[in-house]
């Protein structure tokens, strides 16, 4: 399936219509979708899209020309060996003089891999013939950290000679359910719960639900996250190994956050590394995206605030920790059953009430104008000792939206508005004038509720609202 990603097409699709030289860069975690992404736009496109792996430069370059013999109508590549990237570049560029030419080079950290110099070598050519041409050059690289230090950095050669880039982030809860069109709507949120909007992992629960039953999630959990042979049992190693030097200290890091230790000394003492230390280790994985430090919405300075919590902010990762890597002797040694049954299932809804709060966070956010009209400026969560709001928003006509998300069986009632109302009160003064109140219910309110919201002006916000 290829869902969305149409401002990402659209802008690559301005690139080509610009008839001009353009490079671009495109990044972004494993499995995210970037090949299938530069797949659809290359179609019907007199383009060489490169798939690298880790080989020698040599055969690289022999399977590029193979690959271009398909795409440009010249004799002489019968014929033709390039003998070094200088001279495939260049050859490239002269095919590029009249007619735009896409060439996407793929996994370019693993052409870095033979070659350390090529960054400076593509500087040279693109300054002296690049840059004049019809070539639409794109680096595309699954190693995030590799992108952002090789080739966007300031300190990259080839800084400064992009004209685009993009980091292809995983796909919204919405266009997540997308992949699972015979499910119903809980079933969908709880799929983008277990394995977060990374396209390559929903296609894979999608494609073994073509006739949908009501145990085809179990099944499809079992089977790719609680099998030692499933495509997601592994996964998470496979990402830390390929983005970090040090994959144990960051499994601990991920571990200890996923087993509820969400403040900086927490941490520390779970793992026994100095809080200096691990503040570093954990704005690295922020930077993969990994985890994400929430503070609450009224800071004025969040980044010196000491209150920061810790949090995972991918949700397969989130869950591979915290019910995976626990029960794995369990899981290896064939007591899959045992392991769902007793060990997620009367832990899922707990687990789903954190995940339910950021999927209506993303609902705000992007979705606002369908009811509730106004533009959020900030959003996010405000919490004392005594009293936590899942949302609070300052919004672009100067009022705050206070508001309560709740992963219940049974349907939301008026206690729960009179609580918000209450917790609204206690915010500091500047965050409560205009307060509107917003509910969020995976089963619905009760009638008392909506006839007391539709007197109230309260929004309330069903599963299928969402979706």
């Amino acid at each position: 399936m290829f869902i969305n990603r149409h401002q990402e097409l659209a802008a690559l699709e301005r690139m080509f219509q610009s008839e001009i030289a353009e490079l671009f860069v495109l990044y972004g975690r494993r499995r995210v979708g970037k090949t299938e992404l530069l797949l659809q736009f290359c179609k019907n496109k007199r383009s060489i899209y490169f798939l690298a792996s880790q080989l020698k430069e040599r055969d690289h370059l022999q399977q590029l020309v193979e690959i271009a013999r398909h795409v440009i109508n010249d004799p002489l590549l019968q014929s033709l060996a390039f003998n070094d990237w200088e001279s495939a570049l260049i050859y490239f560029v002269q095919q590029a003089q009249e007619e735009r030419l896409v060439l996407v080079l793929d996994e370019f950290q693993y052409l870095c891999e033979d070659n350390a110099a090529l960054p400076s070598l593509i500087q040279r050519f693109w300054d002296l013939h690049g840059k004049n041409s019809k070539l639409l050059l794109i680096l595309c690289g699954s190693q995030v950290s590799f992108m952002e230090r090789e080739v966007l950095a300031e300190r990259s050669p080839l800084y400064g000679r992009r004209t685009g880039q993009l980091r292809l982030m995983p796909l919204s809860y919405r266009y997540s359910g997308y992949f699972f069109s015979e499910y119903p709507a809980k079933e969908k949120l709880i799929a983008y719960g277990v394995l977060g909007g990374i396209p390559a992992y929903l296609n894979q629960f999608a494609l073994r639900s073509s006739n949908y039953s009501q145990r085809m999630l179990e099944q499809h959990i079992k089977s790719e996250l609680l099998t030692p042979q499933g495509y997601l049992f592994d996964e998470v190693n496979f990402l830390l190994r390929t983005e970090l030097r040090e994959p144990r200290t960051y499994a601990s890091l991920l571990h200890a956050i996923a087993g509820g230790a969400t403040r900086l000394n927490e941490i520390s003492q779970r793992v026994g590394l100095s809080p200096t230390d691990v503040n570093k280790y954990l704005n690295v994985l922020r930077e993969l995206e990994l985890v994400k430090r929430e503070t609450r919405v009224t800071e004025r300075a969040p980044q010196k605030s000491k209150r920061g919590l810790y949090k995972i902010e991918d949700n397969y990762v989130k869950f591979w920790f915290r019910f995976v890597l626990p029960n794995r002797s369990l899981i290896e040694s064939g007591n899959i059953d045992l392991v769902y049954q007793q060990m997620i299932i009367p832990y899922l809804s707990q687990y789903m009430g954190e995940i339910f709060e950021g999927i209506c966070r993303q609902y705000i956010r992007h979705y606002w104008q369908e009811k509730l009209k106004v533009a959020p400026k900030k959003i996010g969560g405000y919490w004392e000792s005594n009293l936590e709001i899942d949302i609070l928003t300052e919004n672009v006509d100067g009022s705050h939206w206070f508001g309560e998300c709740k992963w219940w069986n049974a349907p939301v009632g008026e206690n729960v508005l009179n609580h918000l109302i209450e917790n609204a009160s206690k915010v500091p003064n500047q965050w409560q004038r205009n307060p509107r109140y917003i509910l969020f219910s995976a089963n619905g309110f009760t009638d008392a509720l909506k006839q007391r919201a539709e007197k109230e002006g309260v929004f309330l916000i069903e599963v299928n609202d969402l979706l």
